[in-house]
């Protein structure tokens, strides 16, 4: 009679497995995923806190764990750019929990996407495609959705991020074509004019993509981060291509994008007040060029801890109320096997079962990211980075103390090298972009290319040789 019990309880369940999965497509996900997009690409942070919190409360009404778990990504996502590692772990962590039964392979590829877009930020680029390649894997063979449709272009977009890190801008180029095609909104093609523009140097390939986004979102008064990403590279088109009273203009209206969008993009105010500086140096206007420099260096010193202070202090609160919930959950199912017939003693036990597996997971999870915490707090290496980051000239002390014999041995090869070449050489080891260089010397993208062109014949590098893989050989 029980085995009988059992089969009807899993036959119901499993045809009725797709019907679900469509409804919760049409009533949660999609609902979801426009309002969350929305609210990111318009810099609404407070919004999409909100949102994803009561989203939250609907899925646990639903009794739908793959919403909690949607949650949980989004807002691990918001805390990546912020830097709060801490907090977009335990959300990474708890919505893998959930997602490791799921049936629904949708899901589980926007999870191993996202978790690979956190790798890139701890500087784990191997991991990162790794968890790209398991993202594209799991929609193999999955119905095409509106929700669907916006996972794999986040996964095109992704892979060829990764593959634009690798320097291998062709095959990149390949996955964000593929991304344009599924992509209404321009952001693939943002990306694709400034690979023309920097790595390429293809100005008019770059115009032709850069103008039709910028164009399209202005014409629309649209006021969000693909808006604002057009604006700002179309404006260092302009000056590289010396066109400086469109430049002016645009970089204009991507300073009052900025002013709206300033919670999750804060990091364009810098670009765009270095562009500034880069426009009035070129136009010989000193006295322009100087004020937007001393601009760019206030912002750069703002402290975020207002900011900061204020979303972990969200996210302490969302995560404490999740665990009052799960525990309550747990007591309910606890005095349910109590009180069940003796038919469903077979699944209280599976059920007693998981649940000892799961804390001995959550063991390791939690030992894992102890270490993880102990790897993200590492003072002497953040204090360096800072430094570097402000253009201070203790960095290379500090350097040196950190990587002892690194900058003996680049002497060894060329002993005529200049401090700031030194320097240069150390930012290399770090790993930084040519991007984050031209940033934190405060010159532009062309000008960092032009000087590790010039530190390879120095250096005598190959040029089939990756100057970041000869660094990194010395020591």
């Amino acid at each position: 009679m029980i085995r009988c019990f059992i089969f009807a309880l899993i036959f119901m369940l499993t045809s009725c497995n797709t019907d679900f999965h469509n409804q919760y497509e049409r009533d949660f996900d999609i609902s979801l995923m426009n309002r969350n997009e929305k609210f990111h690409l318009s810099g609404d942070y407070d919004s999409l806190v909100k949102l994803n919190k009561d989203y939250y409360e609907k899925a646990t009404k639903m009794g739908y764990d793959d919403g909690k778990a949607l949650c949980y990504i989004n807002l691990a996502n918001v805390n990546i750019p912020l830097q709060n590692y801490q907090n977009a772990h335990i959300l990474f962590n708890k919505a893998e929990k959930i997602l490791r039964n799921s049936g629904n392979n949708i899901h589980k590829a926007k999870f191993y996407n996202d978790y690979g877009s956190f790798q890139v930020e701890l500087k784990r680029l191997d991991k990162a495609f790794k968890y790209n390649e398991m993202a594209l894997n799991y929609t193999k063979g999955t119905d095409e959705s509106p929700f669907q449709k916006e996972v794999l272009f986040k996964i095109y977009y992704k892979r060829g991020g990764y593959l634009r890190d690798k320097k291998e801008y062709e095959e990149a180029l390949k996955y964000f074509h593929k991304a344009e095609k599924l992509d209404p909104l321009g952001r693939a093609d943002c990306v694709i004019g400034d690979i023309y523009l920097y790595e390429l140097q293809k100005p008019d390939s770059a115009e032709i993509y850069l103008t039709k986004v910028a164009d399209a979102a202005n014409a629309q008064g649209r006021s969000d981060g693909v808006a604002l990403n057009a604006n700002t590279v179309l404006g260092e088109y302009y000056i590289w291509t010396r066109q400086y009273d469109k430049a002016e203009k645009v970089l204009n209206r991507a300073l009052e994008i900025n002013k709206k969008t300033k919670h999750i993009f804060s990091q364009y105010t810098k670009y765009i007040y270095a562009d500034f500086k880069s426009l009035y140096e070129q136009k010989g206007n000193k006295e322009m060029a100087y004020y937007y420099l001393q601009a760019y260096v206030e912002e750069k010193n703002r402290s975020d801890a207002a900011v900061l202070k204020a979303i972990n202090h969200d996210m302490e609160d969302f995560i404490s109320d999740v665990e009052e919930d799960s525990l309550h959950h747990r007591n309910n199912i606890l005095i349910l096997c109590i009180t069940s017939i003796s038919a469903l003693l077979v699944l209280g036990l599976y059920v007693w079962k998981s649940i000892r597996h799961l804390k001995g997971k959550r063991k390791i999870l939690k030992q894992e990211a102890e270490q993880l915490k102990s790897q993200m707090y590492d003072t002497s290496r953040e204090e360096m980075i800072e430094q570097a980051r402000k253009n201070d000239p203790s960095f290379l002390d500090t350097f040196k103390e950190a990587y002892p014999g690194f900058i003996e041995k680049v002497l060894a090869i060329n002993p005529d090298l200049e401090s700031s070449d030194l320097i240069f050489c150390a930012m290399l080891k770090l790993h930084f972009t040519s991007k984050e260089i031209a940033t934190y010397t405060l010159v532009q993208h062309r000008s960092v290319q032009q000087k590790k062109y010039r530190l390879r014949k120095k250096l005598n590098i190959p040029t089939e040789t990756d100057m970041y893989q000869f660094f990194d050989s010395l020591i």
